[in-house]
């Protein structure tokens, strides 16, 4: 019995010297790298917020000009109708007020296609501006969503690196750190950079 450690010497066993203060640098230097990253996706979720925000409202636009769009152009058609019926009307009516009453409602009803014929065209021109800036919103979108995602895995790498003290996993915690960097600020700035096939791997 007196040949077992004892576990109160066991635990008061001091840590190898050289490495203890590298370790300590390390796990510093994560919870520091781990920080910037928090506050980094922080502001890119407000961001991104306000860029979904601004998605949705371009896509309820965009699904209401449709539908005047298609309310236009039943009422062009309803009064393309009428203008048909009533030049049929007009050519076998006999001069007088019916024919003269028959003429003024071929006016009214020509005037009336030729007004929902514009407004149905100025609808549409509307609709796919909507279209575009719900394009142009979503690639944002899509940058921020990689963004968070190689942020996301960054941290994850730091955490085991804070638990393993292996210094190279630090260094691999870096690629994704950057790369989520860089399309986080591409999101922030309003840059083109796009990855579709990454971002059609994550959607």
């Amino acid at each position: 019995m007196s040949d077992l450690p004892d576990p109160l010497e066991t635990a008061n066993i001091e840590p190898d010297s050289a490495a203890s203060p590298a370790r300590a640098r390390l796990q510093n230097l994560v919870a520091v790298t781990v920080a910037l990253i928090a506050t980094f996706l922080a502001v890119c979720n407000v961001k991104d917020g306000n860029i979904v925000q601004a998605m949705q409202q371009a896509q309820a636009d965009k699904i209401d000009h449709w539908s005047f769009y298609q309310a236009r152009n039943i009422r062009e058609e309803i009064a393309k109708t009428e203008v048909a019926q009533l030049q049929i009307t007009s050519a076998t009516s006999a001069a007088g007020a019916a024919r003269t009453k028959t003429e003024q409602l071929l006016a009214t009803y020509t005037a009336l296609a030729q007004e929902q014929h514009v407004k149905k065209d100025s609808l549409r021109v509307q609709a796919e501006g909507d279209q575009r800036t719900y394009d142009a919103l979503n690639v944002h979108d899509d940058q921020f969503d990689l963004a968070e995602a190689m942020l996301s895995l960054a941290v994850s790498l730091l955490a085991v690196t804070a638990l393993t003290g292996r210094r190279w996993l630090y260094f691999a915690a870096l690629v994704p750190t950057a790369f989520g960097g860089v399309m986080g600020l591409a999101g922030l700035c309003g840059w083109g950079l796009h990855s579709d096939w990454f971002a059609k791997l994550l959607s």
